[in-house]
């Protein structure tokens, strides 16, 4: 016992000595990490595994083929049943009553009825046909056997042996054998093979047509080009619009709203539909949920387009085929067809297509054309296709300044009495007086006696806007641009606008990008045609088009920049628009530069040549018989109504307030005087050029006041 005590003493001394050494610090000890049991581990190790795109891919594959060979057994299955009895007819029967086509329908039940009788005829023969075929087994086995003697006979004559009768039948018989032996030697396999080879048929049947659902499917086969347009699929798209009021009324209707829906027609590379609105839901609640609309019918928003028919509370719905706007239209009639002439009277220019795929063809006829839109998406191309169309109506006259000078208009060099190409102010105040001369031109037709027949003049300005935003000033402080009383281009504009239709003096304006400042209110507002191409805003359209035609659906804005090149929409009386809707959306066709340039050498035969100033000189001394001479050009005579004409282009403060007296008088005094060509006065250029040679040196002409 005490030898315990003093042994537990010994160990118990040291901690009462004093401990020199530095604390030490005590770190708590940590928990151990869990131990994941090895089931755990293994079912997530089976999760990744199952969920991996591999794994899924393969099963993805494996349901696919074996869908495959359902698929093509009820495809067999139903083209089977289809052969066997007028489903088929039925079918497009009541498709063709569901489109509303009544007259396909009555065609359709005319002829599954001549199906039936068909049908109906081939029964009551089969019961006949056992009988027949009896008789007509016995009839040719009697004949063979008949046959095959006859030539034993034939046989044992030529051979002298009389077992040769026999030898035909024998052959026969031998032959039956071998064909016998070979169908019990294949017939085994083939009992054996045969359903694998009915299944290979049927997977290859329901493969070529992708019998599968379309998680099945691969990537690359999936169905991306949006469902066939269904009425189920238009009033879901409706229910789901997010309009409490449509969705109720949908909801509480019999017919789960199907009553709604008008026929759904085919309408060019889409279909259209009207729908007839419940009460309490406005047009313009649809109208405004277009992008919905759209991506609830699996279509992209510029595939859906949504207007205002006659009908009250009624939208019609166009929806395109998915991606068939942006596939290119075909050529222009102006390009395949060389014999192709103009009527600016009773003609249609040829401009593109609607989106129903019908040709969209304007009359120019009296019509002041505005074409606007954003930079670089067609506008000058569009309204190039007019000028060139009507271009081949020889009686046309052209005044074009191209205000840009890219050369997109020097194709009508010898075919517009005036064409002016640059951006410069020098520029701009080129194309105001060209248009000032347009003005003078009108005022003179004005003034004729009354049931003057006078030929189409038409005055074309490209990128009218840098008019409108030109700086520059007359010598009396007048500008030439702006919106103001005092601006001269404005003014111009206005005038032609106000009283040009009734003499045959058009303006036709592109420009890009409106604003009130690029193109004021009262111009764009004088337009009897006005087009737009895509533009950034609802506002701009507002100015584009007007109003009416915005309020109606008419949308540039949501047109694809970039995208809808060419694609222009159209607020007009000149081309034909669906009844109650104000505009329409018409695909242009496109003629490059070059195209052009074979046209307008086509137009270009048909007149007797065409002398085109590059530059309106003004405010400098005239020497009349001199511009006399130039405006002549190549022709050797021309009437002395069309000299007058250029003469005013050449210089409206020279010539402006010439007539054909005074006309006279200058040529009379150079020895030049006009004479009659087929009964109309006309100036001779041999004649002019003798007078010009003739003239002393201090013979000039006196310049005119």
């Amino acid at each position: 016992m005490s030898g315990n005590v003093v042994h537990l003493h010994k160990h118990t001394d040291p901690p009462t000595a004093v401990d020199t050494r530095p604390a030490l610090t005590v770190v708590p000890e940590q928990p151990a990490a869990p131990v994941v049991p090895l089931w755990v581990r293994s079912g997530r190790a089976i999760r990744t595994a199952v969920t991996h795109e591999t794994t899924r891919a393969a099963a993805r594959g494996a349901a696919r083929h074996t869908l495959y060979v359902l698929g093509g057994a009820r495809i067999v299955a139903r083209r089977t049943w289809d052969g066997r009895t007028a489903a088929r007819y039925e079918r497009m029967l009541r498709a063709a009553e569901a489109a509303g086509n009544y007259e396909a329908a009555a065609e359709w039940e005319e002829r599954g009825q001549r199906y039936r009788e068909a049908r109906h005829r081939r029964r009551m023969d089969l019961l006949h046909s056992p009988m027949d075929a009896a008789k007509g087994v016995l009839v040719g086995t009697g004949m063979g056997i008949g046959s095959l003697v006859a030539l034993g006979v034939v046989l044992a004559i030529a051979n002298k042996d009389a077992t040769d009768v026999v030898t035909p039948l024998m052959a026969v018989v031998k032959f039956i054998r071998l064909l016998i032996t070979i169908v019990t030697i294949v017939w085994g396999p083939l009992v054996s093979i045969g359903p694998f080879l009915a299944l290979l048929a049927l997977w290859a049947v329901g493969s070529h047509q992708q019998a599968a659902p379309q998680w099945a499917l691969p990537e690359k086969v999936r169905d991306t080009a949006g469902e066939p347009i269904t009425p189920s699929i238009v009033v879901k798209a409706l229910r789901d619009l997010g309009v409490p009021a449509l969705r109720n009324a949908i909801k509480e209707m019999g017919d789960a709203g199907a009553s709604m829906l008008g026929p759904i027609r085919i309408a060019g590379c889409g279909v259209e539909v009207d729908v007839t609105l419940p009460s309490g839901v406005s047009t313009v609640e649809v109208q405004n949920r277009r992008r919905k609309l759209a991506e609830n019918l699996t279509r992209h928003e510029h595939e859906v387009f949504i207007t205002l028919p006659e009908a009250a509370r009624t939208v019609r719905l166009w929806i395109a085929d998915s991606g068939a706007l942006d596939e290119p239209i075909g050529p222009s009639p102006l390009v395949t067809d060389d014999t192709l002439t103009a009527d600016y009277t009773k003609g249609r220019a040829p401009w593109g297509q609607d989106l129903r795929g019908d040709a969209a063809v304007l009359s120019l006829y009296q019509r002041m054309l505005l074409v606007t839109g954003l930079s670089n998406q067609g506008k000058t191309a569009a309204l190039r296709a007019l000028a060139l169309w009507l271009a081949l109506d020889r009686t046309v006259e052209f005044r074009i300044a191209d205000l840009k000078g890219a050369g997109d208009w020097a194709m009508f060099d010898g075919l517009a009495t005036v064409l002016i190409q640059g951006p410069t102010d020098d520029h701009v105040i080129e194309a105001t007086e060209m248009v000032e001369g347009g003005v003078e031109e009108m005022n003179r037709r004005l003034q004729a006696p009354d049931g003057a027949a006078f030929p189409p003049l038409i005055l074309l300005v490209d990128e009218a806007q840098v008019a409108f935003m030109c700086p520059a000033k007359d010598e009396d402080k007048r500008p030439y641009g702006g919106s103001k009383a005092t601006s001269r281009y404005f003014t111009a504009a206005r005038k032609i606008h106000n009283q040009g239709r009734a003499v045959n003096v058009l303006l036709w304006q592109g420009t890009q990008d409106p604003t009130d400042q690029n193109l004021p209110k009262l111009v764009r507002e004088g337009a009897h045609t006005r087009a737009s191409l895509a533009l950034g805003t609802e506002s701009q359209s507002r100015m584009a088009l007007g109003d009416k035609a915005v309020d109606g659906g008419a949308a540039p804005h949501l047109l694809r920049q970039g995208l809808d090149k060419g694609t222009l929409v159209v607020a007009s009386d000149g081309i034909e628009i669906p009844a109650g809707q104000a505009s329409i959306t018409v695909r242009t066709h496109y003629i490059d530069t070059g195209t052009a340039t074979e046209i307008a050498e086509r137009a270009k035969a048909l007149r007797d040549g065409v002398t085109t100033l590059h530059v309106i000189e003004r405010g400098e001394e005239r020497d009349p018989l001199a511009d006399i001479f130039a405006v002549l050009g190549d022709a050797p005579r021309v009437l002395t109504a069309d000299v007058l004409k250029r003469l005013s282009v050449l210089n409206a403060d020279a010539y402006g307030r010439w007539t054909p007296g005074d006309l006279k008088r200058v040529l009379e005094d150079a020895g030049a005087e006009p004479y009659k060509s087929d009964g109309r006065m006309v100036v001779g250029r041999d004649r002019v050029a003798r007078a010009l040679a003739n003239r002393g040196e201090d013979g000039s002409a006196s310049a005119s006041e």
